[in-house]
């Protein structure tokens, strides 16, 4: 029998001959056949702006701050490359070295290249997955286009700031090292000798300040760096250390290299020596800061990391900051507990009594109840050589348990 006669016989046809649409409104679900549309198509005007989030491209739509790149054409590109590889592949001493296993690699050569062709735009990724431009600039970005180079001076060892890497305060409590080219022209990428340039430098934490969360610390200020020396800028904030508190866990440290069309005066920002520690005349805002001077800066390098507490900022609190050692703990919400049951089914009704008792109290009884097995001198009492060759006879399952956890030695008690 076809199915078209199969609907005509059971009525699903209703007069209608060969196979209709409605056959395609006949669908199947857990073995039952339905008609109609399948549950869940029509959909309410409200349910449907609920699902859809309309979101305008020109506002959400992230601004560049920074310099445009110029390149050279791809033709220019490919042509040197291959020139390169004809000249390698041409080295008779290189293939011989390489065959042998006898080929030096110059790992700064290939880090130097590496910065120069796509380290930068790996930067900006990787502080764009740390949230710095968002907590810096809101909806706008740089690509960084100078290279900045700094390192913390520990004894004898760099530490240097790579790409978000963790530094201690220990190892931060000095001023870093920080140099860069401040002759290259950030658009072209080629250094430019016979003009001046100049160059601000700004170390801030934008998880560092407690009475104003969306303001940042500032850490460090340098103003008109005469072509990269930064050791003849314009020390406007003198550099402070990172001071993470304790159980706040990793703060971010993030420094940013502007290029200047001019010599700029920035003495408002000038901080006095005697306000060295004062954490409220460090309040800073990058936004605002960038959104007063975006006609006369534009950022062109970044460098990042991330610290956590140590011992080291105990003396850093007290004889530096002339306050008291913060210290943090997590308060972690009270267990839900569902309503108590005459008969807890499938559940220890020992361990299901005690979690509707008081904490402390039952602490204190598993504390009296190993200390009462505590010899004053002798200590605990020797455990039991065959612990399981000793039988457990009519007693509960629950208490049977807890006397196997108590002759083996395991348990809550041994918390205590």
């Amino acid at each position: 029998m076809s199915f078209s006669n199969l609907l005509m016989k059971s009525g699903l046809n209703h007069g209608l001959r060969g196979t209709p649409a409605k056959v395609g409104l006949i669908s199947t679900r857990q073995g039952h056949r339905l008609r109609g549309k399948p549950p869940g198509v029509a959909r309410t005007l409200e349910q449907r702006l609920q699902e859809e989030t309309v979101t305008d491209a020109e506002v959400a739509a992230r601004i560049n701050i920074g310099f445009p790149q110029l390149k050279e054409s791809r033709s220019a590109q490919l042509k040197t490359r291959l020139e390169h590889l004809k000249t390698q592949r041409s080295n008779k001493q290189l293939e011989q070295l390489a065959r042998s296993h006898k080929l030096i690699i110059d790992l700064d050569k290939v880090q130097q290249t590496y910065v120069q062709t796509t380290g930068q735009h790996d930067l900006r990724l990787l502080a764009d997955h740390y949230g710095i431009f968002e907590h810096l600039y809101g909806s706008a970005y740089f690509v960084p286009r100078v290279p900045l180079s700094i390192r913390y001076e520990l004894g004898d060892t760099l530490t240097p700031v790579y790409n978000g890497n963790v530094i201690k305060p220990a190892e931060a409590a000095k001023a870093p090292v920080v140099s860069f080219d401040g002759l290259m022209d950030p658009i072209t990428g080629k250094s430019v000798a016979g003009q001046d340039s100049y160059w601000t430098l700004l170390a801030t934490n934008p998880d560092a300040h407690y009475t104003n969360p969306p303001a940042e610390c500032l850490h460090w200020f340098i103003g008109n760096i005469p072509n990269g020396r930064v050791g003849e800028g314009q020390v406007l904030a003198e550099y402070l250390p990172p001071f993470p508190p304790k159980g706040v866990g990793y703060q971010r440290m993030v420094f940013v290299l502007y290029k200047q069309q001019a010599v700029m005066d920035l003495s408002t920002y000038q901080l006095a020596a005697s306000d060295y520690s004062n954490l409220e005349k460090r309040t800073f805002s990058t936004l605002e800061f960038y959104r007063q001077h975006q006609e006369q800066l534009t950022p062109a390098g970044l460098a990042f990391y991330q610290t956590n507490w140590d011992e080291s900022l105990t003396e850093l609190y007290h004889n530096i900051l002339n306050i008291k050692e913060p210290v943090y703990e997590y308060d972690f919400p009270k267990p839900y507990l569902s309503d108590q049951k005459f008969f807890p089914l499938k559940q220890p009704f020992n361990l299901y009594m005690d979690k509707h008792r008081d904490e402390k109290q039952l602490n204190k009884e598993y504390l009296q109840r190993k200390l009462a097995k505590t010899h004053p001198f002798d200590g605990p009492a020797k455990p039991l050589r065959f612990p399981n060759a000793h039988p457990i006879r009519d007693v509960p399952s629950w208490l049977k348990t807890e006397i196997r956890k108590q002759r083996l030695g395991t348990g809550r008690v041994q918390d205590y």
